[in-house]
């Protein structure tokens, strides 16, 4: 199942947020977005889920135009994890997984044994089982952040958008869970600050600069001291470990 991107722009307030943004998630691979503050990455996930209308160009799933699909059929297909998400409800963490079956749910329809394993296989996957009785509200910000991931993780998208899901994590966490997307057998665009973690873990990057895309490849393409140095305005070196890129920054 592919994902792709074509000359798409968005603009708020009259300026372009995005502008020519032209990228393609292969099936089953993890896909890392890298960009400075304010260089268009959540922008663009709330694209690819129809969250924010297009000024130009066009996203296909399968070839598809998601302007075809139903709120419904996209979110079958998408699940979306943003940074923060807060609720004022009474609810548990059970309860908040819990929600990532509405999609697959009519109305009226009984809670299935089918929907209860997605659930428990989630909160197992995000190490919440233990938490899942708990209040919202009572949880720290990594675990309401687990909490939401679980929730995609059982709406068993096809595609699954994360917006800095390591932010609020403990090293531990942070690595638990990128190595869980890894082993997921859906296509992941992942939008990350770190990028050691992008390098250990990712298969292609995407570096956004001011909206357009300013590299994109294999990890050892994309991470090279020039482009750090011309994209992120830091000067770094460049090593290699098990064919993996790492960076260390030069003060």
């Amino acid at each position: 199942m592919t994902l792709r991107i074509q000359d798409a722009a968005w603009k708020a307030g009259g300026k372009l947020i995005l502008d020519g943004v032209s990228i393609d998630a292969r099936p089953g691979e993890m896909l890392g977005l890298l960009g400075r503050n304010g260089s268009g990455k959540s922008s663009l996930l709330r694209l690819i889920c129809g969250l924010r209308p297009l000024a130009r160009g066009v996203i296909t799933l399968d070839g598809r135009d998601i302007a075809g699909f139903s709120r419904r059929d996209l979110a079958q297909r998408l699940a979306l994890v943003e940074q923060q998400a807060t609720t004022d409800a009474p609810m548990t963490a059970l309860d908040v997984v819990r929600l990532g079956r509405t999609p697959h749910r009519g109305a009226l329809s009984a809670w299935a044994r089918h929907d209860e394993a997605a659930v428990a296989e989630a909160l197992r996957a995000t190490d919440l089982w233990e938490k899942r009785g708990q209040a919202w509200h009572t949880l720290s910000g990594g675990e309401r952040q687990r909490v939401q991931i679980a929730r995609a993780l059982a709406q068993e998208p096809s595609e699954l958008l994360l917006d800095e899901p390591t932010n609020h994590l403990d090293i531990r966490h942070q690595l638990d869970l990128l190595a869980l997307l890894r082993r997921l057998a859906v296509t992941t665009v992942v939008a990350l600050h770190d990028m050691n973690l992008a390098a250990a873990f990712c298969d292609r990057l995407v570096v956004l600069d001011r909206g357009r895309v300013a590299a994109m490849g294999s990890v050892a393409e994309v991470l090279t001291p020039e482009l750090i140095r011309t994209v992120f305005g830091v000067t770094a070196q460049v090593s290699y470990r098990a064919e993996r890129p790492q960076i260390a920054f030069v003060t």
